[in-house]
């Protein structure tokens, strides 16, 4: 599961669409921070950019605390959970630009934080699905990575403990972007594919702060 991922730059903004990148983020994402998102209406000639929080907050929730479970979708369940649902029947789809997602590597029994990047070094799209909440009088959007089994791939078969299931996110390539952005839910899973052997990873220590943390299993609630 991905909680944490370097986002694009301002400067690389323009590589997905003309329209301004206009409000400033962090560089070091975990949920419930606020992050660029890409998405579309059928009548969008090009992607539009959106201030979100990762981690989706269904029009039910009563506050952002949510965030700290649904920060990732499983695309097995993304259509039953409550969190999610509505977002998938309403073709809710969207893109996350990233440089570099982050994953732990178990190495005698320790985790290390390892980041997963293209090997040309340039920025990517993870597919995702979005909402819009009212909390606390308050409108946000929010979004969720979606995720995939991993148990066969190559690269990210590595991550995580050794005993728990293998999951990936899902890097939806250019030219399907905006196929992406305007699919209906039937058509979905069609794009939810393993990554491709573009990718690399290597060690990346954690800089000096405390990402959430929660005891509660995120499966069993979202």
């Amino acid at each position: 599961m991905c909680a944490n991922f370097q986002p694009i730059t301002l400067a690389q903004a323009k590589l997905f669409t003309s329209q301004q990148l206009c409000f400033d983020f962090n560089d070091d994402i975990y949920p419930n921070y606020d992050t660029p998102l890409l998405f579309a209406t059928q009548n969008d000639i090009e992607p539009q950019w959106r201030q979100v929080r990762f981690g989706l907050i269904p029009k039910w929730a009563e506050s952002t605390d949510i965030t700290k479970y649904t920060y990732n979708a499983r695309s097995e369940t993304v259509m039953e959970k409550p969190s999610y649902r509505d977002a998938w029947y309403k073709s809710q789809f969207a893109l996350i630009p990233v440089q570099t997602i982050y994953e732990p590597y178990y190495e005698n029994g320790k985790s290390q934080r390892w980041g997963i990047y293209r090997k040309d070094n340039q920025p990517f799209t993870v597919a995702a699905i979005y909402e819009v909440a009212r909390i606390q009088g308050e409108i946000i959007r929010s979004m969720s990575m979606l995720t995939i089994n991993a148990t066969n791939h190559p690269l990210m078969s590595q991550f995580h403990r050794p005993k728990d299931e293998k999951r990936s996110i899902v890097v939806i390539p250019e030219h399907l972007r905006m196929e992406w952005l305007k699919c209906h839910y039937t058509q979905a899973m069609s794009f939810l594919n393993p990554m491709s052997d573009d990718f690399t990873a290597q060690a990346m220590p954690r800089p000096p702060k405390n990402p959430i943390k929660s005891n509660i299993k995120q499966d069993d609630l979202f």
